[in-house]
């Protein structure tokens, strides 16, 4: 083979390492450097089975990929960066990620308009809408298109006249769709439309600093609103498989800021979620850090039911894995029954372990993700290419071959043949239930106790009926009624079979005359073009929206709780009832609360039982004995009698999955849309700074930077601005949540202009950081001892006044008065969240002092500057009789290295020694920087 590749070093592995292994392997050889990789670290990955578990190592993934939400601090970050390298002379335009970065604006949709409400919302997001939204119609009946003209035309075309004439095509942007009768595009149904208009307009300040990130910084690609989720187009898109770059081959890797990130392992390329802080480290060339992980084979045998969907294989296999205990390793597959399962079965089961705890779910490549690869374009030499690499160094898996296979820290067994229908609920999603067990497991879970499944409703009132009006007529709500019903983008938009059942099937019911009661809230949020394609070049979206099941836009949505609310007379109907009302959809999370803070019951399951269940509007029913409802002549239409067969499916994804479909979606996604390009931005090499901006703003990381590191300093008369106890998770230190009203953030934005309905929450507004840093412990649930109840608040011990942390933090600087936290055990605990270390940094915290931490938040205190200084074994701020209220001084040794001990001096006379919990070099030396942002500015220099 001509081109280079890093085979020599790796085709006389021995074949009992693990498929994600090799991976690791692979790219500990290919950066070793002797600094950030160094050859031990490729010694202990090649000694997996003994060193698993016990050792650190570093991994450099092939690529980045970011959402919005979590992606916009990053971007700031490089664009600051810009300015401070401009500021000492260097050169900004070498300010760019290390290694490809695409960001993918799914985030930001919310449903503003569905089938039935439109939510007259205020502006959330600042900036200037394109039309106020009071003056937007509400939704209407489909309108008769227009005929062209075309003498060919047989028709109109509009759903309604055309669903019993053949299929028909819905224009949705970024698919390629056209009327069936003259071959002439046909408009965007009203609520996309509606809601791409109002996300344009309330985030119209981040999507223009995201293109200037686009056009001006190297290695980054930004994927504009409406074009899909940010794990779908990573599987469709932006994947590689293997990369080739100047005829160097190496597998594709990924790190995201999205936990469905785990998609792409069904597809042969190891990938997962992490932090804002992990990623940023990444584009700046910095590895992961992970314990080289326990493996868990997984081993597929047998044949699934006909009648059992990738859902079911998902939620059987997601509650296999939870019982085994995955969490935190990872789980690889392999068996006879992997080659059963297609590519988009297999990204299925990957996208699912979050849930089971797994790090990441990994399908090694074979022949099936080749023949997938070739549908979706690539070409014969391409593939070729890359099957003769992944061969020769080992990373493709083969059942024909007899090589044996690899050998792992523990083995599950799966038999696919015992998978029969199921969802899974009502609170959980390793809870399954057979579909034919549903109506006596709801009804058990109205008997049990409170908890993970039960709601203990007296038996007295489990029968019980509340008459609801809606539109003019009167319906019946009891326990077990469905009112949402949400086929979204999570987990099934890969997976041509469950989507068209769910077309087929609701074509079949609309058919039988069947219908969905009209105060039940239904929607369709697929995760790409793509999806929306087969849907209506198949001919069933026609179908799923008389049903009500409406294309709403392309992004989270209903599975991140951006739903339209329940119509007030249901809400009002299930409050006065205390009715357990149901949510179900085709998602992977139902955490009780999570639809709607009135719906304690949600349920997933595929798409076609989410379409079932809203037309028999109850979970509390038996579809083997029960029928759905009644066609027009009154005869009894049971759910076997609209179920799609597999050769149905097979049939219309044989006509619509085809390579063409991939080739014109990448077409169109390259071209973008309207909307992204009318956006005007500056084509500079520094960003234009606006700063009337509340969303955007240039970050004071660099203030006072100078080109040269200053010696490590010692801390020197330090307050502590908290004193906190055990378990203080990363929400408790930068909540995510909505702006309270009295807050420091909310008076910040005040002074700005903006009113509470315009405040947002913190987690939109994460590229400014005068809101993030007064958001800063801003949790009302924060327990800090030196206030002795929850409240975001603190003493400042110079003038002895109670105020908010954000207040006092500012006062000690005024007074240049460094600041250190108090805290217990675990500190940092939860979601990796990058401002979790940014705020408290910009408020001058120093130092934190606890007990024990959370691994990842430690790494994010280091790389931003901070020091994790841990108490010694045995000790903490009790037995050591600190109050919190002394000043602390610490003494850092001119050389320091990794776990030494440090003298801690408080005014009171105490003397006692702590632990510098720096785990390497790497982290010595960007703590001994400031942090890894300066670090990075310093060496670009």
């Amino acid at each position: 083979m001509a081109r280079r590749s890093t085979s020599l070093h790796l085709c006389q592995l021995d074949n009992s390492l693990p498929y994600s292994i090799r991976v690791l392997l692979e790219a500990s050889v290919r950066n070793w450097d002797g600094f950030l990789v160094k050859e031990e670290d490729v010694m202990n990955i090649l000694d997996w089975k003994a060193k698993q578990n016990n050792v650190e190592v570093p991994f450099c993934p092939a690529r980045v990929l970011l959402q919005d939400f979590t992606g916009i601090p990053a971007m700031v970050d490089f664009a600051a960066m810009r300015e401070a390298v401009k500021n000492l002379g260097g050169d900004p335009s070498r300010v760019h990620p290390a290694c490809p970065t695409d960001l993918t604006v799914d985030h930001s949709l919310q449903i503003d308009f569905s089938k039935c409400a439109i939510q007259n919302t205020p502006n959330p997001g600042g900036g200037d809408l394109q039309r106020p939204p009071a003056k937007l119609s509400p939704l209407k009946a489909p309108r008769k298109l227009p005929c062209r003209g075309q003498a060919s035309c047989r028709g109109p075309c509009d759903s309604e006249s055309g669903r019993n004439s053949g299929p028909l095509s819905v224009q949705i942007e970024n698919t390629p769709l056209l009327c069936p009768f003259h071959l002439q595009p046909v408009p965007e149904p009203e609520t996309v439309l509606k809601n791409q208009e109002v996300e344009f307009g309330r985030n119209k300040e981040r999507l223009q600093f995201f293109k200037w990130g686009s056009k001006m910084i190297e290695n980054v690609s930004v994927i504009p609103p409406g074009t899909g989720m940010a794990h779908q187009l990573n599987l469709e898109y932006l994947s590689r498989v293997v990369f080739d770059v100047k005829d160097f081959l190496y597998p594709d890797s990924v790190v995201g800021t999205d936990s469905h990130t785990t998609m792409v392992n069904g597809l042969g390329i190891l990938g997962w979620g992490v932090g804002g802080i992990e990623t940023e480290a990444v584009m700046l060339g910095i590895p992961v850090t992970l314990t080289l992980p326990e493996v868990v084979g997984c081993e597929l045998t047998g044949t699934a039911s006909p009648l059992a969907t990738s859902i079911d294989i998902v939620l059987n296999i997601t509650k296999q894995l939870r019982q085994a205990g995955v969490s935190g390793k990872f789980v690889e597959f392999f068996g006879s029954g992997v080659s059963q399962l297609s590519v988009v079965d297999r990204t299925t089961i990957a996208n699912m372990c979050p849930e089971y705890g797994a790090v990441l779910s990994f399908f090694p490549i074979d022949n099936v993700t080749l023949k997938h690869l070739k549908h979706r374009g690539f070409d014969e030499a391409k593939l070729k290419s890359m099957e003769v690499y992944l061969k020769t160094v080992k990373l493709f898996r083969n059942d024909q071959l007899s090589t044996g296979e690899p050998e792992y820290s523990q083995t599950v067994h799966i038999n696919l043949g015992s998978i029969m229908p199921c969802v899974s609920g009502p609170k959980r999603a390793q809870d399954r239930v057979a579909v034919t067990d549903m109506k006596s497991d709801f009804q058990a879970c109205l008997n049990e106790k409170v908890g993970f499944r039960g709601f203990q409703i007296p038996p007295e009132k489990q029968h019980d009926v509340v008459p609801v009006e809606f539109e003019g007529n009167e319906y019946q709500l009891s326990h077990g009624s469905v009112v949402i019903a949400a086929v979204i983008s999570c987990t099934n938009n890969c997976n041509p079979s469950v989507m068209l059942g769910a077309g087929l099937l609701a074509k079949k019911a609309v058919e039988a005359g069947l219908t969905v009661k009209p105060y039940i809230r239904t929607s369709l949020s697929p995760g790409g073009g793509m999806v929306t394609h087969y849907l209506s070049s198949s001919g069933v979206l026609p179908y799923l929206k008389k049903l009500g099941f409406d294309v709403i836009g392309y992004g989270c949505s209903t599975c991140v709780g951006n739903t339209t609310p329940l119509p007030e007379a249901v809400q009002n109907a299930i409050m006065q009832g205390d009715l357990v009302a149901c949510g179900v959809l085709s998602g992977n999370k139902n955490f009780e609360g999570r639809l709607c803070s009135c719906i304690r019951a949600n349920y997933l399951a595929s798409p076609p039982l989410v379409v079932a269940y809203a037309i028999a509007g109850t979970v509390n029913i038996d579809f083997q004995t029960e029928p759905l409802g009644a066609d027009p002549a009154g005869r009894s239409i049971f759910l076997h009698d609209i179920w799609p067969s597999r050769e149905e499916l097979h049939q219309v994804e044989e006509e619509l999955v085809i390579s063409s479909m991939f080739k014109e979606l990448k077409e169109k996604m390259e071209k973008g849309n309207k909307r992204w390009d009318s956006l005007e931005v500056l084509e500079s090499v520094l960003f234009t700074w606006d700063w009337k901006s509340t969303y955007i703003r240039c970050p004071s990381f660099f203030d006072k930077l100078a080109k040269e590191p200053l010696p490590v300093q010692s801390i020197e008369n330090a307050y502590v601005l908290l004193h906190l106890g055990d378990s203080v998770t990363t929400d408790h230190i930068s909540p995510a949540g909505s702006i309270a009203r009295g807050s420091a953030a909310a008076r910040f934005l005040s002074s700005k202009g903006l009113t509470p309905r315009e405040f947002n929450s913190y987690g939109a507004r994460r590229g400014n950081d005068a809101v993030m840093t007064r958001g800063t412990f801003a949790n009302i649930k924060l327990l800090n001892k030196f206030i002795g109840k929850p409240a975001p608040k603190t003493i400042h011990f110079p003038t002895g006044k109670t105020m908010d942390v954000f207040d006092a933090a500012e006062a000690y600087q005024k007074e240049n008065i460094p600041l250190i936290i108090l805290a217990g055990a675990k500190y940092g605990l939860g979601n990796s969240r990058d401002w979790a270390a940014k705020g408290p940094f910009l408020l001058g915290v120093k130092a934190v002092l606890a007990e024990s931490y959370e691994k990842i938040h430690k790494g994010h205190l280091v790389g931003i500057g901070i020091a994790p200084l841990q108490f010694l074994p045995g000790e903490n701020a009790s037995s050591l009789g600190l109050t919190g209220k002394e000043q602390f001084s610490i003494s850092f040794p001119q050389k320091l290295s990794p776990g030494t001990t440090v003298d801690v001096k408080t005014n009171t006379g105490k003397l006692f020694r702590v632990i510098a919990t720096f785990d390497n070099d790497v982290e010595i030396t960007l703590y001994r920087h400031g942090g890894i942002l300066n670090y990075t500015v310093r060496r670009l220099l």
